[in-house]
């Protein structure tokens, strides 16, 4: 499960070479916002060649522990071509934006038939819906269900404009719009969904503050636009040492208690715990950093 996601233009294939060593778990090779459209072209080619070249995590000549890299298509009618490019270039996931049920729906025919073209599993490439739109907003449940779907993500520029939002400072418009994706997501038994950039890269400490309310109400990652913003964001998603080393004595001391024949036991505290505060320990540690990295470290 990924902590940080970095974008990265399309077009600017050393930008996407650089960032592999940046600290960011995925970069986003953009092919969408961040690319001007007589740049399409060109940025299609660039991100298929570089792909091609062994840039998805795992591949030649990269890390096996290096970030995955994610393709952010186009939709509309661009959409055929940028997924022709890259299935074949052998992409992992796709970023799919202004995702509903109708958007997805496309996506997955065009993702079967190029795979099946290309000797692919049906199946095989993943797709992350970025929830946009007061449509897809309304369809998060289905998409969330959809078996290619990993996650949801929320792309709030667009969808503030279209539902006339005029965000204050606290940002209170918007936490109904976020929660409705991470409910749809456990509602779905997927991953947690990604949270919405922060275009003000300068404040960091507005950026650690912002993710850490985001952690608190459900959401397990958040997308970057600068690399300054990576490891802060890494950091807030990783356990820390004190939550693990709670988290496993919780374990411990509930494991104890069920081998008693209890169904419930008590935390260091003398607090009950039962199933629901164990399933969130086990939660908490599923995402603790492998190998002892510490908190924040770059992967």
């Amino acid at each position: 499960m990924h902590r940080s996601y970095l974008y990265v233009p399309g077009d600017r294939p050393d930008r996407l070479a650089k960032a592999l060593g940046l600290g960011a778990d995925a970069v986003i090779a953009d092919l969408e916002d961040g690319v001007a459209p007589e740049a399409k072209d060109a940025a299609r080619a660039a991100v298929a060649a570089f792909l091609g070249d062994g840039a998805a995590s795992g591949g030649p000549g990269v890390a096996a522990d290096g970030p995955e890299v994610i393709v952010r298509v186009n939709p509309g009618a661009l959409l055929a071509a940028d997924l022709g490019a890259v299935v074949a270039a052998g992409v992992s996931a796709v970023y799919l934006p202004k995702a509903d049920t109708a958007s997805l729906g496309e996506a997955d025919a065009l993702l079967g038939a190029l795979e099946r073209g290309c000797g692919r599993a049906v199946g095989e490439v993943g797709v992350v819906a970025l929830v946009e739109s007061a449509t897809g907003l309304l369809d998060a449940p289905l998409v969330a269900r959809h078996p290619r779907v990993r996650n949801l993500a929320i792309g709030e520029a667009d969808l503030t404009a279209e539902l006339g939002l005029r965000p204050s400072a606290d940002e209170h418009e918007l936490w109904p719009l976020r929660l409705a994706l991470v409910v749809a997501s456990a509602a779905a038994g997927i991953d947690p969904p990604t949270a919405p950039v922060s275009t003000d890269f300068r404040d960091l400490d507005a950026l650690r503050a912002s993710t850490g309310a985001l952690r608190r109400a459900g959401f397990a990652a958040r997308s970057a636009i600068h690399p300054a913003q990576v490891a802060i964001i890494n950091e807030v998603f990783t356990p820390s040492a004190t939550e693990v080393a709670e988290a496993e004595r919780l374990l411990e001391r509930f494991d104890a208690a069920v081998a008693r024949g209890n169904g419930v036991g008590v935390d260091d505290r003398g607090r009950m715990v039962d199933e629901a505060v164990v399933r969130s320990a086990r939660r908490l540690l599923a995402r603790r950093p492998p190998g002892g990295r510490p908190s924040g470290a770059a992967t």
